[in-house]
């Protein structure tokens, strides 16, 4: 899977956990938390959609990499190369 097919899912996976929210102007830099109304169960729901999706396991000192569209992109793309 390239870079832009990831970061097309988890605009589709956001696009469900926040039907309301903008994201033709998601900034790829700045934090989705800053950007959108998001709390900590929504980003769970990211991680689960993404290990229902992929069967991806997240572990729990990795969320720091799921922050940005950009370091999240970076972080699944090695781990989602052969999905």
């Amino acid at each position: 899977m390239s870079p832009a097919e990831i970061r097309q899912v988890i605009i589709d996976i956001l696009a469900k956990i926040a039907p309301d929210e903008d994201l033709s102007n998601l900034d790829d830099e700045k934090p989705f938390r800053e950007q959108m109304e998001l709390d900590s169960m929504d980003f769970l729901d990211i991680v689960m959609e993404l290990r229902k999706l992929y069967r991806i396991q997240i572990p729990e000192e990795d969320y720091h990499n799921l922050v940005t569209m950009d370091s999240t992109v970076t972080y699944l793309t090695p781990r989602l190369k052969d999905a």
